[in-house]
């Protein structure tokens, strides 16, 4: 009787897993998902950039799959990815709820914020307030360019010999960071900075792996004692941090004469009083933890694909100390503006942000109401996934598109162009709020590093693996960095 029971009860369970999963009319097709896991199991979550690429080729350029019960749609190539962002941007402008990431932002801040009211707000407010607060401007250059000069003086102490860039790349990029939102930065031994360092290391790695696909697949598990409660317990601890520098800017900050974008916010806080909006200390710590988890790791990782590059590729590095050392002359730093006498140097920058693919399925997007892409229906509230490596190595957008070549960049005559499929920032509505910063960064950092070193593959770095670590944020694996010094012009 009992065996009967049972029997009965995992049929009707089955059956409802299958009503539930069956494909609405003239939704994307896919493949048969499997109870409770979905399509999970059918792919390597390693990376399953292949496997997508393989279901593309079987399904089309739009196609679904299942996490568990619930249905996303991926876009392929640069057609479908440009007409749901761009063409109808509002309607894809959404993002999935009820993921590991969405309980660790207590669904507050930008990136992850649902499409509406409130993510209209903040976003306004923090574009608004980088580009004011010197995006593109002398005070944010000088952020940087301070930087770059720790880092470089860092670097020169390794001359001759080897380093592992991953935690100097991006300590450095944490501190423009830090520097932008709250005025401070860290020596890079600094054990209260190396400990927020690891902590924002082992969120990406724990929301990048399989741990947070598991989370968001299955949810009868998230109560258990997994790795990715560490990731909500780490953010915890950065929020408090953050916080005792809110308490410390309230006790020391001039209204309307703002220092940093966390006295921006202050005075945005202020003006508004008891207007309901959103705008609070809650909002205003999960938009710094937006600005430090996206800016930080996103930048140093393609900083270190092209560092990969640089040395695998000696003559793209010879030609850009070239054009670097013609247009800085005796100058001893560069400035933003000079990339526009840089055609070459530009070229290679964007080259490695292609190549590199480092967020290759964007952040995941929902539809805000019913829509269609390519002629198939696309429901409210379904989960959207633009897969931009699909756009980044497409064929017949690119001269080269499976291989590391600036020319990609360039014209016959040396003139730089950036084609349409050029977009690791995503598009539309939800295109990376960082942009113009890491724009900056990158140019900066890149130019003033080739300025004083020379890199090369080392003796004992072993033998160059290329295969990419897949995540939210995809990265090179873990490599030595061989330096040299240069001369001071052409080395």
């Amino acid at each position: 009787m009992l065996g009967s029971l049972f029997l009965l009860w995992a049929g009707l369970l089955l059956l409802y897993f299958l009503l539930k999963t069956r494909r609405p009319k003239n939704f994307p097709p896919g493949p048969q998902p499997f109870p409770i896991f979905g399509n999970l199991l059918q792919l390597n979550l390693k990376n399953p950039i292949k496997d997508f690429e393989k279901l593309s080729k079987c399904y089309g350029k739009v196609y679904s799959i299942y996490f568990g019960g619930r249905p996303a749609v991926l876009l392929h190539g640069l057609q479908a990815v440009k007409e749901a962002l761009m063409t109808r941007g509002v309607e894809f402008a959404g993002r999935p709820q009820g993921l590991l990431i969405n309980h660790a932002t207590e669904n507050k801040g930008v990136i992850i914020v649902n499409y509406g009211p409130t993510w209209k707000e903040q976003r306004r407010f923090a574009l608004t307030t980088l580009r004011n607060f010197g995006l593109g401007k002398l005070s944010m250059e000088e952020r940087i360019l301070e930087e770059t000069s720790h880092l470089s003086s860092y670097i020169e102490k390794s001359a001759g010999q080897s380093l592992d860039p991953k935690m100097l790349f991006h300590n450095a990029f944490s501190n423009v960071i830090c520097a932008i939102l709250f005025g401070s930065r860290y020596k890079y031994e600094d054990q209260s900075f190396q400990s927020l360092m690891r902590m924002i290391s082992e969120n990406t790695k724990i929301n990048n792996g399989r741990w947070g696909m598991i989370y968001d697949t299955i949810p009868l598990i998230r109560s258990l004692p997994l790795p990715f409660r560490k990731m909500i317990e780490n953010r915890k601890k950065v929020k408090a941090f953050l916080l005792t520098k809110v308490a410390e800017h309230k006790e020391t900050r001039v209204p309307g004469q703002p220092r940093d974008i966390l006295d921006c916010y202050l005075d945005e806080i202020e003006k508004r009083g008891n207007d309901g909006s959103s705008f609070d200390d809650g909002f205003m710590v999960a938009l710094m933890m937006d600005l430090f988890f996206a800016g930080t790791d996103t930048s140093s990782t393609t900083l270190r694909v092209g560092l990969l590059q640089l040395m695998l590729h000696p003559d793209v590095q010879a030609r850009c100390h070239q054009e670097i050392d013609a247009v800085l002359g005796e100058r001893e730093q560069v400035c933003y503006e000079d990339r526009h006498r840089m055609p070459y140097v530009q070229a290679v920058i964007h080259e490695v942000q292609r190549y590199g693919s480092v967020v290759p399925l964007s952040v995941f997007h929902a539809t805000t109401q019913d829509t269609q892409v390519l002629g198939y229906s696309i429901p409210k509230g379904t989960t959207i996934i633009p897969n931009l490596s699909s756009v980044l190595y497409e064929e017949g957008k690119w001269k080269f598109p499976h291989e590391f070549n600036p020319s990609n960049f360039l014209k016959e005559e040396g003139e730089f162009v950036k084609p349409e499929a050029f977009v690791p920032f995503s598009l539309g509505p939800r295109m990376c709020l960082g942009e113009g910063l890491a724009r900056m960064g990158l140019f900066l950092f890149l130019v003033m590093l080739l300025r004083r070193f020379q890199f090369h593959w080392p003796q004992d770095g072993g033998e160059p693996d290329l295969t990419p670590k897949f995540g939210i944020t995809q990265e090179p694996k873990p490599y030595r960095l061989g330096v040299k010094l240069r001369g001071q012009q052409s080395g």
